[in-house]
């Protein structure tokens, strides 16, 4: 009987962090996407896995029948066997690769999913057209943009995103997920149709889409940060620009940061001490996202509360029971996703 293919990891995450770390080479750590009509994304999701899987590489990929956005981790020494497997595929051949400011363990396993949308804005297809985007602005083009008053600048990220780096007077969306961004957006340009405004994310593609729906909207004349604040952040280095941005550039993976600037905005959501360090909740029942200084996690081993540290150290079958019955678990820590920490970033 022929053996069952398996296209995705079966390993614990503890062996795989282990092997991880033990692992006698370098990585790169890099992203890319691309807006194209793909018309069967899971034949695409397999062969891909097949080939990185080959060679070794993390990452975090999602594919739909409108392209591709990968945030993945490449063996050094795998390097150029990557890049021919992007070679090998007509609409990946030539796409832009961003390597990320800062490397680092980023990934620890290979995932690959197939999904309805690249960024879940949750548009209907006639409210945007891919095929007219805002204009692409290199680094200096952008500081350049940024230089006029009358300028609306734009982050198209999430709030803790914004609360560790941003743009110098950007104007910050009070959101947390995609689908209430581009509504919050629409709104607060309101009025502002035929001023120029100026867009940025990670790497691009939130601001590809969101770009394409402005202007289906009227808005125009939109901008946006050629290969985002991955690419800003490489190019006022090599070219000696001074940075708009400052702080850090949050990102999506074990990492959770690249520095750009020495600049510190943002404050430990324990003690209200500088700090931009973000942090998971070492609480498996909890696992939020928050900053905390080394002093806090040092006191609270880590946790966002005293209340999940006590859980956290308790016998790992206890915490099992405990977590099944909703009136045990630990659920009452000092904040969670719908009760945001205070946020000091401009309106």
């Amino acid at each position: 009987m022929k053996k069952k293919e398996v296209l995705f990891n079966k390993k614990g995450q503890d062996i795989l962090k282990k092997q991880l770390v033990a692992e006698p080479f370098e990585r790169i750590t890099v992203s890319f996407y691309k807006y194209f009509h793909c018309d069967q994304p899971q034949i695409l999701r397999d062969n891909l896995y097949r080939e990185w899987n080959k060679i070794k590489v993390f990452g975090r990929i999602y594919v739909a029948t409108e392209g591709i956005n990968a945030q993945l981790s490449v063996p050094e020494n795998h390097w150029n066997d990557f890049r021919a497997s992007l070679s090998r595929d007509e609409n990946l051949a030539h796409v832009p690769l961003k390597k990320a400011i800062q490397d680092g363990k980023s990934f620890y396993k290979l995932t690959i999913k197939v999904r309805q949308e690249l960024v879940s804005y949750g548009l209907p297809e006639k409210s945007y057209s891919m095929e007219r985007v805002g204009n692409h602005l290199s680094a200096e083009e952008y500081n350049t943009a940024l230089e006029n008053p009358k300028t609306l600048i734009v982050d198209m990220r999430n709030y803790y995103e914004s609360e560790i780096g941003r743009f110098e007077n950007a104007i910050i969306p009070d959101v947390e997920t995609s689908k209430e961004l581009l509504p919050e957006v629409e709104k607060i340009l309101t009025g502002h149709e035929e001023d120029k405004v100026l867009l940025y994310c990670t790497g691009g593609i939130r601001c590809e889409k969101a770009s394409a729906y402005l202007i289906q909207q009227g808005f125009q004349d939109v901008n946006q940060l050629r290969g985002g604040i991955i690419q800003y952040a490489h190019d006022i280095k090599e070219k000696g620009i001074d940075s708009k941005f400052i702080g850090k550039n949050f990102v999506f993976d074990g990492r959770l940061g690249e520095r750009v600037t020495d600049d510190v905005l943002a404050h430990c959501h324990i003690c209200g001490s500088s700090c931009d360090v973000h942090k998971d909740c070492a609480n498996d029942a909890c696992h939020i996202l928050f900053i905390q200084c080394e002093s806090c996690t040092e006191n609270l081993s880590g946790c966002c509360s005293e209340e999940c540290q006590a859980f956290a150290a308790l016998p790992i079958e206890e915490q099992k029971f405990r977590r099944k019955d909703p009136n045990m678990a630990v659920s009452n820590t000092f904040f969670d996703s719908r009760i945001k920490p205070k946020l000091n970033i401009p309106k």
